[in-house]
């Protein structure tokens, strides 16, 4: 196994293996432009998970090759059927799982650079040649950013360039008045065990009442098609019409970038939304108290972000941030309630600068 390293030559094709979530192929869309941006030439495949291609899908320069893993050990065989006889320059192992893990040793490549060892979950660095320099402190945009920097790439303005259909925008246009501010409300994260993101449906209920009375604002409520998502859809929507949309389970990946790309702002939890936003440069207030914004925050909207993190560390870990892992998770239901709505309708105010 070779140590932690730049490669710094340039490659002529590059394979990317990031399957999900959300917010993290957002990610890595940001480090494949940056790539772009130094070799026009250099021909990228992108391994990605079925829903997350379901919001690139479009992307012209850029082969998607779709890792269902609903299909088991089929969807190995599916990829390296796709793959053909295709070799690659080098495989960017941008996702570190064990699933992932394992279909990169599929790509056939002169060169797997992995993650270094740290941050090589689920003995990464046992299916990969290579490991990017170890840093520690970043955020996820930047610690993938770090592939590009082994590969010698420059550094460059932030670009994403998602594509939206004109029948995307439409969809989008058709909830839009252009007469009142527009905010985007995407209001619990993905439901996965002790995933405590959520914050209470009366907190919002009372910012999104400060947004009608305050800013003459209208609402639109997304989010999927769960049934926590539709309880919080139905108590909001209920309690605010008639300028409250509740496009709660209701939207494609891409119709939810289009209203978010027409929105004035954004307010979610840590969720793949607040990503989106940032790769349209839709402002955003996130609400953050159970992981550390300065890891998984909004980019590009850090200064609206709502950071409780401290004080759940403090509160529930017994300890502050800098004694535990970086990136570490509060599981605490209870750590939400940490953030006020006079916290939330402060930034909102500063926003729109009242």
């Amino acid at each position: 196994m070779m140590p932690d390293l730049a490669v710094q030559s340039k490659p002529g094709t590059i394979c990317v293996v990031r399957l999900s979530a959300i917010g993290d192929t957002c990610h890595a869309l940001a480090v494949i432009r940056r790539l772009q941006d130094n070799w026009p030439d250099v021909r990228i495949t992108w391994i990605i998970g079925k829903t997350e291609a379901s919001l690139m899908s479009g992307i012209a320069d850029i082969e998607f090759i779709i890792f269902d893993k609903s299909k088991g050990r089929r969807a190995y065989k599916d990829v390296k059927a796709q793959l053909g006889t295709k070799v690659f320059d080098v495989a960017l192992c941008m996702h570190a799982s064990m699933r992932a893990n394992l279909l990169c040793r599929v790509i056939p490549a002169r060169l797997r650079l992995g993650f270094d060892k740290a941050r090589a979950r689920d003995f990464q660095w046992l299916f990969t040649d290579r490991r990017v320099a170890a840093a520690d402190g970043e955020h996820a945009l930047e610690a993938m950013m770090c592939f590009a920097t082994a590969l010698g790439a420059k550094p460059r303005d932030l670009r994403w360039d998602i594509r939206l259909s004109e029948t995307d925008r439409a969809f989008a246009g058709k909830l839009v008045d252009g007469r009142t501010p527009l905010v985007v409300i995407s209001p619990c994260s993905s439901q996965r065990s002790r995933n405590y993101r959520n914050w209470d449906i009366q907190n919002y209920a009372a910012t999104i009442r400060h947004l009608r009375d305050k800013h003459s604002c209208t609402v639109i409520l997304t989010g999927g098609n769960t049934d926590i998502e539709h309880r919080y859809g139905a108590a909001l929507a209920g309690s605010q019409a008639p300028d409250i949309f509740n496009m709660i389970g209701k939207t494609s990946l891409k119709e939810l970038l289009a209203l978010i790309n027409v929105a004035d702002l954004v307010i979610c939890p840590d969720s793949g939304p607040a990503h989106m936003a940032t790769a349209v440069g839709t402002p955003v207030i996130g609400l953050y108290a159970t992981s550390n914004p300065a890891r998984t925050g909004p980019y590009l909207s850090q200064e609206l972000t709502i950071n409780r993190y401290p004080d759940a560390v403090k509160t529930f870990l017994q300890r502050d941030v800098d004694q535990i892992r970086w990136g570490r998770r509060v599981r605490n239901a209870a750590a939400m309630d940490l953030i006020t709505i006079q916290e939330v309708t402060d930034k909102i105010d500063d926003f729109f600068g009242k």
